[in-house]
């Protein structure tokens, strides 16, 4: 049995396996492989498609779950330290998913506790299940993850979700377009991180229409009111990028827009209807992804 903290300790061949087992989950997701097992889902931070789509996961393959969604019902609020949580869970179930508000505490987590660990948010570090979920996405409506355009837009600095999935994209050669306001840019050690591992990128911040039009994934998220400590720059950059339904008239065949949720007003109603609209689908896909995570860190066969 193994933990998931990081997209970065998954190799090219184990990705693939995992996206493998998520297809066959999405062809059968009920099924009784973890009958008498229990899922723990520790939730620091709120959270409302990653818990549901983890508890539902365990519960299609016949686990039983417990947990909590919110920090002020359990002992954390009366002082009680991380450690002392993961150990006294540990003793009731056979792994955890858990999110926590501050970087590097599912690491943490993952050396103290005696069984495994799934990161499903750590602060604005890393969210490997929801990057796992994005991949087979883009593998489902692209038929490849090879030499692809995708354009990462909005909340860049704070977003882990592609500080994840740039991460996952190292194996599979795409060329990345960084588009963000000043303040939210690309942190330089993501920037770096693509130098090392020879990713193609380039930065921008405005969302021209070109952009838009030689795109084959377009990956919105949106501005993080909660990692502001100041409001008004907030205000500053919270509605720079709406994508509308005017803007996807002359986009290639195969563009999808994909979005980790909730949505605030990055991307405007009207694109629901469009066939590039991709986000709620990627949601859901979440369901079978996490059925394969959890099986993989359990050492179940699949």
């Amino acid at each position: 049995m193994h933990s998931l903290v990081t997209i970065a300790d998954l190799e090219k061949e184990k990705i693939l396996s995992l996206l493998a087992s998520a297809a066959r989950f999405e062809a059968q997701p009920n099924r009784k492989t973890l009958d008498g097992r229990v899922v723990a889902t520790l939730f620091f931070e709120p959270s409302t498609r990653t818990r549901l789509s983890f508890e539902t996961a365990a519960n299609r393959l016949g686990a039983r779950v417990i947990g909590f969604s919110d920090a002020a019902t359990s002992s954390s609020s009366k002082g009680e330290s991380l450690k002392d949580t993961i150990m006294m869970v540990s003793n009731y179930a056979d792994i955890i998913v858990m999110r926590h508000h501050l970087e590097g505490a599912a690491r943490y987590a993952s050396e103290v506790s005696p069984v495994p660990i799934i990161n499903a948010g750590d602060g604005a570090n890393q969210h490997p299940s929801q990057t796992m979920l994005d991949l087979y996405s883009i593998q489902k409506t692209q038929g490849t993850l090879d030499d692809l355009d995708i354009c990462l837009v909005g909340d860049l600095k704070y977003g882990r979700t592609v500080h994840s999935l740039i991460m996952a994209m190292r194996h599979f050669h795409p060329h990345f377009h960084f588009v963000a306001p000043t303040e939210l840019a690309m942190p330089a050690e993501h920037k770096l991180y693509c130098r090392e591992h020879g990713i193609d990128y380039d930065e921008h911040t405005e969302l021209s229409q070109q952009l838009i039009d030689n795109s084959d994934i377009i990956y919105m998220t949106r501005v993080q009111r909660e990692r502001f400590t100041d409001l008004m720059e907030y205000e500053r950059v919270k509605n720079v990028y709406v994508l509308r339904a005017e803007q996807l008239r002359h986009t290639r065949d195969n563009l999808r827009i994909l979005h980790p949720l909730p949505r605030v007003g990055e991307i405007a109603y009207d694109v629901d209807d469009c066939p590039q609209a991709y986000y709620f689908q990627q949601a859901k896909n979440g369901l079978f992804v996490r059925q394969a995570l959890i099986c993989d860190c359990l050492d179940v066969e699949s």
